[in-house]
């Protein structure tokens, strides 16, 4: 692989969960957002929240959440005399897009003067989650929390932790048909790393079994693929209350509806 110091940085990066009491000053603060604005974008579909100290989680003194933001689109629009008409569809994944880019610009802008960060992952996307943000920060309609990260001065330091093999992820000219032999040599790989490294029993994150399943598996063998199994097999089935939390943010994803046939529902009670 070609060698150089940004490459060392995002190779090097990992998710941090301890911090040291230093906090960033003002100057890091606008470094790392400003790097995080030279992200690609479809139309800068996002706005960044920020709280300092409090109860942050790990310690952490930076708390960030990235919105997609609709809102200043609109605002924007209005004084140029236009109305958005884009579906609710396709808007939110370009700006799912734009706040994706910016929080992860963000995260290698803050590894590359000394700070680390961690993802707060699914749990910020909870239904309940974007309703408490939403009224944490008097969020204004079509601004959507999308992404929560922590950030500060690493007080803990490991390897990174292992990824796929390429030849995993990296298909070229087509998908290839994936055979139960490549499946099992790749994943091996994530789970005799996360074993080296001791991770899920250092950090007690085992995720019980629902139904009455018995569990086989200890923290000398429990490992990633059961993780995400046991994660995606058990979270979350139903998108009912995760679409709601979205149309109270101005967000409505249901096909387009008969307005006149409903109207005149509403008429009749």
């Amino acid at each position: 692989m070609i060698d150089n110091k940004t490459i060392q940085t995002m190779l090097a990066r990992k998710s941090v969960r301890k911090y040291t009491g230093r906090v960033p000053d003002d100057e890091a603060v606008r470094t790392v957002v400003r790097a995080g604005q030279q992200a690609p974008f479809a139309s800068q579909l996002y706005s960044v929240l920020l709280q300092r100290g409090g109860k942050a989680p790990f310690g952490a003194p930076l708390w960030f959440v990235i919105c997609v933001d609709a809102h200043k689109l609109e605002r924007f629009m209005e004084l140029r005399d236009w109305k958005l008409v884009t579906n609710d569809l396709s808007l939110l994944l370009l700006g799912m897009q734009d706040a994706a880019y910016m929080a992860q610009n963000m995260v290698i802008a803050a590894e590359s003067i000394g700070m680390g960060s961690c993802f707060l992952g699914e749990g910020s996307l909870s239904a309940g989650r974007i309703r408490a943000l939403a009224k944490q920060y008097k969020l204004p309609p079509r601004v959507l929390p999308m992404v929560e990260l922590v950030m500060g001065y690493p007080d803990e330091d490991f390897p990174p932790r292992p990824r796929y093999p390429l030849d995993f992820m990296l298909f070229e000219g087509e998908y290839p048909s994936l055979s139960d032999e490549q499946v099992r040599l790749a994943v091996d790989v994530m789970d005799e790393g996360y074993l080296a490294q001791d991770y899920y029993k250092h950090a007690k994150a085992k995720i019980a079994l629902e139904d009455g399943r018995p569990d086989s598996y200890d923290y000398d063998s429990y490992s990633w693929t059961e993780h995400i199994s046991r994660k995606w097999g058990q979270w979350m089935p139903d998108a009912a209350d995760m679409l709601g939390a979205l149309r109270e943010r101005g967000f409505d994803l249901r096909p387009e509806r008969d307005t006149a046939a409903e109207a005149g529902s509403h008429d009749d009670q």
